[in-house]
């Protein structure tokens, strides 16, 4: 090759968007999967159902979430890291649609089910593509940034789509329609990225993995995972029936207050992940897991005692354990994992965090036919402090030190 045709390869590849238009796709297609979170109250009116179909509801979502890292978590590893982040973009638009034209619960469920798919191959794909992309030195800022796309599409989401259906028209279906041209432009942007996935000849076998966590990386993705799980079931108590606590117990029945209170856990978890950076991963998981303590005490004297200011408060406490607490264990999984096992190693480790967002919350669904909403949400705040209490202890008497730099 000619020098001058070198020169302009290192041009076209200066040109190319980076490991942060990657994050930017990562957080538009999960923003898609909480779109629907303020709107649930809507639905409840327009078609008819109680709360524990709400959160049957979500739990389809995060059915389809699992499934797909189950089936699809290593794909990336095989056929490259764009042809997955396409895939998921597309199921992403499929459920809008659903959501666009929805006339009952067989198109609702749909549309979670979508959506939980684009989720799944996005977990992994994502950031591994964020990883992937970035350059030498700049792994640790690679990694917050996938962490920061993933948390703050999630919060993203609601924060959106209520404030549109509070002040816009249409407010079943402006949000989708939103998100659907968003969609149209992050496609147009993996398209322009370049694929970091070296081709295999001849190419493995695409056969379902399952959770497939490598020997190499067992000694640290227990206790990750488990800090994981804690943190998104506290996730999965705000996206699925934060909206309605603050409607029938707290009396606040504005959608963008909603959406923005939502939107306050996902960004207290980005600023979590940020203060990981200062500590260090392996003391930033207990130290993690006790400030979510902390966040889940405020929101049940919330709950107790009918206080607005106490739930936001304790939103944001919670949302920075958990962002400390998940960012540590994804570094610690991701830096052990073998480079051509990375995706179906991150994927494995979302599999656990959203059995942990999903499970909790339908068992509060179920306890409010008995208890009410307020008694299951105290029932279930007792119970998420004794498991984030009891992972966090055990993450500090049981995870190694932090290794120290050799000294020269």
């Amino acid at each position: 090759m000619s020098s001058s045709e070198t020169a302009e390869g290192h041009r076209r590849g200066r040109l190319r968007p980076g490991y942060k238009a990657a994050a930017g796709v990562f957080a538009v297609g999960m923003m898609g999967t909480t779109l629907p979170t303020p709107l649930y109250g809507l639905y409840r009116e327009e078609i008819g159902f109680s709360e524990l179909l709400v959160t049957v509801v979500f739990a389809a979502y995060a059915v389809g979430v699992v499934v797909a890292l189950l089936v699809a978590g290593g794909f990336s590893d095989v056929l490259g890291r764009r042809p997955l982040l396409l895939a998921a973009l597309g199921l992403g638009g499929l459920s809008a649609v659903c959501f666009l034209a929805e006339g009952g619960l067989p198109l609702l469920f749909a549309g979670r089910v979508l959506s939980g798919f684009s989720a799944g191959v996005l977990s992994g794909t994502g950031t591994a593509a964020v990883l992937d992309l970035a350059p030498p030195g700049r792994r640790g800022r690679a990694g917050l940034a996938a962490t920061a796309a993933n948390m703050g599409g999630l919060g993203l989401g609601p924060l959106v789509s209520g404030i549109l259906a509070q002040y816009a028209p249409a407010p079943l279906k402006l949000p989708f329609a939103v998100h659907l041209g968003l969609l149209a432009v992050a496609t147009l942007t993996v398209l322009l990225l370049p694929e970091t996935v070296p081709r295999r000849d001849p190419r493995p076998s695409l056969r379902p993995q399952g959770m497939t966590v490598p020997p190499e990386v067992r000694g640290v993705f227990g206790p990750c995972a488990l800090a994981a799980f804690a943190g998104f079931s506290v996730l999965g108590l705000f996206t699925a029936v934060a909206p309605a606590f603050l409607d029938q117990t707290l009396g606040e029945h504005n959608l963008a207050v909603a959406g923005a209170v939502v939107f306050c856990v996902f960004c207290a978890s980005t600023c979590g992940q940020l203060l990981m950076g200062r500590i260090g991963s392996r003391r930033a998981l207990p130290r993690g897991c006790a400030v979510l303590v902390a966040g889940l005490l405020l929101i049940g004297a919330s709950l107790f005692l009918k206080s607005f200011p106490l739930l936001l408060i304790g939103a944001a406490t919670g949302g920075v354990g958990q962002g400390m607490a998940f960012r540590a264990g994804l570094t610690e999984v991701s830096s052990a994992a073998p480079e051509t096992r990375q995706g179906a190693t991150i994927s494995a480790f979302f599999v656990v965090a959203y059995i942990g967002i999903s499970l909790p919350v339908v068992g509060v669904g179920a306890m409010t036919l008995a208890l009410g909403l307020r008694g299951a949400g105290l029932v279930f705040t007792g119970c998420a402090v004794l498991l984030v209490a009891a992972v966090g202890a055990w993450l500090r008497h049981n995870l190694p030190p932090e290794p120290q730099p050799e000294q020269a």
